[in-house]
């Protein structure tokens, strides 16, 4: 009989196109999905460590799985998993513990504790790893599929545990991206998301840093980029969060001379104040983010640019503060994430003075949310009265007629009265009833 296992997915878009590739894993050696509920003889939790808060949730849902069914095997595996490291074997919950850059193992690993009913456990030091895990996903999503290039970081900002459970930047080989991304485009995925830990650093390790530095930093992202977008059938190409330093004048124009690349950019701020970003050990200025934002502006016409900021920062002043909603004032983001400091123990921060209490950081998240709410708003309203390319992704239950939602290559969210199908794109014009600026 065939073994029945259960996904739940944690964290970030990387998390998703993994989880999406464990599943496709354990499908060709005779695994059947079921849903995540009672009944699976497998409980899979592909967990998160950005914050206390993604720990918290790892550790409950690893309970909730064993709850479900005492025998059945709990399987702790990714980031948080990578982090507690042996220490999650000791929870009498977790049957299976597998860190990155060792999710290929998975079935191998399930199938050995069925044989002896013994705890398992697959873990490296992953900051010693310097291949790229090629893991290929079966996507599920009908609109849109993700496609990872990259894995790990560099850059070790003093807040942030990810280097230390993904360990340093590894990239894929072009051919196997292209490869990808020619499969997808013949099965009908037309938008593709290209994700990773650190994109912006694609290829750092096919040339080590002299060579990146000769070459201008993101040269292998942009010349992956144009031979994508010569893949017939892709019509829209999308990126995960870049770094501030790969907008230089010659990227700019070459991302701008894409057919496919639509205008939206995530870059990563933090801070609008130069000197916690100093001490968040970000590699620019404010100065220098706002000339990278200009560049873009050049090059696209009305690019959404969004961003994430974190406040409460540890030693992050009232006037450090008033720095940060001055400069979100002025560049009017598209959207901003806001994100209030998460303390880690084992990084940089969590040793610092002058931790901000949590009241503090409440007050100042609820002032960037609020302006995050004008902005998005005074972005969308630009477009009013201009038709715009929206691919559909889900119809409207309940609804008299059909409605659906989707988005444009701003990913601007709008509604669409129309008898369609996911995937399908359709010209709309953009009035402001059929903006959609909540949450996604």
């Amino acid at each position: 009989m065939a073994i029945k296992v259960a996904f739940h997915n944690l964290g970030c878009k990387v998390n998703s196109y993994e989880t999406e590739a464990m599943l496709a894993g354990l499908k060709k050696r005779g695994f059947v999905e079921v849903p995540f509920e009672e009944g699976a003889d497998v409980y899979v939790i592909n967990t998160c460590t950005v914050t206390n808060i993604a720990d918290r949730k790892s550790r409950q849902m690893l309970h909730r799985a064993k709850a479900m069914d005492p025998d059945a095997a709990v399987v702790a595996v990714g980031c948080y998993a990578q982090a507690a490291g042996e220490s999650l074997l000791a929870d009498e919950a977790v049957d299976i513990v597998v860190g990155n850059d060792r999710k290929h193992e998975l079935p191998d690993l399930i199938e050995a504790w069925f044989e002896s009913h013994e705890k398992q456990s697959a873990l490296d030091d992953i900051g010693k790893s310097r291949r790229f895990e090629e893991m290929p996903a079966e996507c599920s999503e009908h609109t849109r599929a993700f496609l990872k290039i990259e894995d790990g970081c560099n850059q070790f900002c003093a807040y942030c545990l990810i280097p230390y459970v993904r360990g340093r930047v590894r990239s894929r080989d072009p051919e196997d991206v292209l490869e990808e991304a020619r499969r997808l485009a013949e099965k009908g995925w037309s938008e593709i998301v290209l994700t990773g830990i650190h994109i912006s650093s694609y290829g750092l390790d096919f040339e080590g840093d002299a060579g990146m530095r000769a070459a201008g930093y993101g040269a292998p992202l942009i010349a992956l980029l144009r031979r994508l977008d010569e893949i017939p059938g892709i019509r829209r190409i999308r990126l995960g969060s870049l770094e501030p330093r790969l907008i230089t004048p010659e990227n700019a124009a070459a991302l701008a001379s894409l057919r496919t690349l639509c205008p939206h950019f995530h870059l990563s701020l933090q801070s609008g104040c130069d000197e916690t970003l100093r001490r968040m050990n970000r590699k620019y200025t404010a100065a220098e983010f706002a000339e990278k934002v200009r560049l873009l502006r050049e090059a696209f016409d009305r690019p959404a640019l969004t961003t994430d900021v974190i406040v409460g920062f540890p030693g992050e002043t009232e006037e450090e503060f008033a720095a940060t909603v001055a400069f979100l004032e002025e560049i009017r983001f598209a959207q901003t994430h806001v994100f209030r400091y998460s303390r880690r123990k084992g990084t940089v921060a969590d040793r610092m003075p002058d931790q901000i209490p949590e009241p503090v950081k409440a007050e100042r998240s609820a002032v960037l949310l609020d302006l995050n709410r004008k902005n998005r708003l005074a972005y969308a309203k630009q477009f009013i009265g201009e038709r715009r390319e929206v691919l559909l992704e889900t119809a409207e239950e309940g609804a008299d007629s059909p409605v659906w939602t989707g988005y444009t290559p701003e990913y601007l969210r709008l509604k669409v009265p129309v008898n369609g199908m996911p995937g399908q794109y359709v010209s709309v014009m953009v009035k402001e009833e059929n903006l959609l600026l909540t949450e996604e």
